[in-house]
């Protein structure tokens, strides 16, 4: 089982959380949620992101990409400001070009907001801060079933 290590927020300790799980992680220390990012490929993209239990924002973005780099840090920031409500899982598209085609990814970065498995929102280019913060909030409104 993959796994990635992420430092608390909350009082700094280093948990080691498995890329895939059911439920949400939390510290082992503290007990408080801890940010869900992860990178996936072709090959584990839907175990990674399709199943997840909580709303995935997925990252299609490419090494050399400048504006990617750009982005990268406000999506840190959104995935510590809302542990426990989404999961980051980055793709490089050069290294999951079958991803790329499904998604139909024209322009990196792509961003996506998938929830069981569908793509909800989308997102193509870089925008600034507070217009990612607004896309994420607006997408991750809970349906109201009538």
């Amino acid at each position: 089982m993959r796994t990635t290590d992420i430092a608390c927020p909350n009082c700094g300790k280093t948990n080691r959380i498995p890329v895939v799980a059911q439920g949400k992680p939390k510290c082992g220390n503290c007990g408080r949620p801890l940010p869900w990012i992860v990178d996936a490929l072709d090959d584990d993209f839907a175990e990674v992101a399709e199943q997840a239990e909580v709303p995935v924002l997925v990252d299609m973005w490419a090494t050399w990409c400048g504006p990617c780099r750009m982005v990268s840090p406000v999506l840190d920031q959104l995935a510590h400001e809302r542990a426990g409500d989404i999961k980051l899982v980055r793709v490089d598209v050069d290294r999951a070009p079958r991803l790329s085609e499904r998604f139909e990814v024209r322009s990196i970065p792509t961003l996506m907001i998938l929830r069981a498995g569908e793509v909800i929102a989308r997102q193509p280019g870089a925008v600034p801060a507070p217009q990612l913060r607004a896309w994420l909030d607006k997408a991750l409104v809970p349906e109201v079933k009538t």
